[in-house]
């Protein structure tokens, strides 16, 4: 290149600096990330923690399931255990789906050996006395068609639960 050509693409260049600094200035973080929903249709908010690649809050619509929320978050890492979660169940505004890593333990026992009602399978709530088989199935159904238990006492909207045996039951059991 001779000394003209040189000039010319410095030229360009600095031109070039000087247009991307006028129209560009500072560039915007990008938003949080979020589901966006067709117009019309209620959102519910969902706290996604643990093994998805952006952990955090994440607006699905309501109706939707773990699957969404988690797709929502990112998805899964490989270190997930995806047999962990009920990919299925409902979720509801303000629940938090915790994605645990391989390995990590069984969700369904707390510290105290207490069956957490949202994540227990129909085995692990065999464990507590007095529910066998049929009312272990109950409760899962339940949980899967009308999403998470909010609270011990909505045990008594399963069939087969009463007072009795909720009394019987409580020390056993956690809800969120």
């Amino acid at each position: 290149m001779d000394r003209v050509q040189w000039v010319v693409a410095g030229a360009v260049l600095v031109v070039a600096a000087a247009a991307g600094w006028w129209f560009g200035g500072d560039p915007e973080p990008p938003p949080p990330l979020q589901v966006v929903t067709p117009t019309g249709f209620e959102t519910v908010t969902v706290h996604v923690a643990g093994e998805v690649s952006a952990p955090g809050l994440v607006l699905v619509a309501s109706g939707s399931r773990v699957a969404d929320a988690v797709a929502a978050a990112g998805g899964l890492l490989p270190t997930a255990d995806p047999l962990g979660l009920n990919l299925a169940a409902p979720v509801l505004d303000g629940q938090q789906v915790v994605v645990r890593a391989q390995g990590e333990g069984n969700p369904a026992v707390i510290e105290d050996g207490k069956v957490h009602l949202n994540s227990a399978t129909a085995t692990d709530l065999e464990r507590i006395d007095g529910v066998g088989p049929v009312l272990a199935a109950r409760i899962v159904e339940y949980r899967e068609a009308n999403g998470p238990f909010q609270a011990v006492e909505d045990l008594l909207d399963v069939a087969g639960i009463g007072e009795a045996k909720l009394a019987a039951m409580r020390d056993d059991v956690v809800a969120p």
